[in-house]
């Protein structure tokens, strides 16, 4: 599945954001594929029972995608210890709910340190180590939310577009050397995060219905995605069946942003 760019049995493969929800999801399912994997994450619990339930193939990796010299040094360990890394999947992100003249300049600046800058230094840092090898294949999960405005969401919103747009940019300046460079979009998915919206025994149901005081529309599958669903949109982007598509961005929400 994996053969030429993605990460076939007894190659690497990087993920960040990896200790749950949709990172872990594809970190289990790059396993399955015959992977080892490098998982990285600031929740150090997470990510050793991850490790546990792989059978050797996950080696955790505690740091904060926000620090140069952490994401760096987790490469160079990478790539040290295991090998080269083959396939990296930019995962990690934070939420911070607010109506925009209500964000504070705290909240605007870890999200942006976290979703863009974080998936900048990291997409920078496996780029420079792939150019040279002439092969590698790069995912970002990004979110439906930066092609539609949504309220309270704004700082997110913001963020998650500008790290589609630096991924979009980054694949046309490394095409030539063979690497691609997609990202995916989820909708609503059934992760922490998006519980972590919730207040109310009938939010899942809203969600899906829409809410019209948002100007949000329902999801039209009528369900919310899991992390799987997510993780086997990125699991064909990396492999060699998606080996001549680079710059897109797929949208993974059950049609909830009419692709606006």
């Amino acid at each position: 599945m994996f053969a030429r760019d993605g990460g076939s049995t007894g190659s690497v493969a990087l993920v960040t954001g990896a200790a749950r929800g949709i990172g872990a999801a594809v970190v289990d399912g790059l396993v399955r594929e015959g992977a080892t994997v490098a998982a990285v994450d600031i929740d150090a619990d997470g990510l050793k029972d991850l490790a546990e339930r792989s059978g050797g193939r996950v080696v955790p990796f505690t740091a904060d995608v926000a620090d140069p010299a952490a994401v760096a040094d987790v490469v160079d360990r990478t790539e040290h210890d295991i090998g080269p890394i083959v396939t990296g999947v930019s995962v990690a992100g934070i939420l911070r709910p607010a109506p925009l003249c209500e964000t504070t300049d705290e909240d605007w600046a870890d999200t942006f340190s976290v979703n863009t800058t974080g998936a900048f230094l990291v997409l920078r840092e496996l780029a420079r180590r792939m150019v040279p090898r002439g092969r590698g294949s790069l995912v970002t999960v990004g979110s439906n939310a930066s092609g539609v405005p949504r309220t309270g969401m704004g700082a997110y919103a913001a963020s998650k577009a500008a790290t589609t747009m630096l991924t979009r940019c980054l694949g046309l300046e490394v095409a030539r050397h063979g690497i691609r460079c997609n990202v995916v979009s989820p909708g609503s998915t059934d992760t922490p995060m998006q519980r972590l919206l919730w207040t109310d025994e009938d939010d899942l149901d809203r969600v899906i219905a829409g809410t019209p005081e948002q100007f949000r529309v329902g999801i039209p599958l009528g369900r919310i995605a899991e992390p799987a669903d997510i993780a086997d949109a990125v699991l064909f982007l990396v492999s060699d069946r998606a080996r001549h598509i680079t710059m897109q961005n797929l949208f993974v929400d059950g049609g909830a942003t009419l692709r606006a």
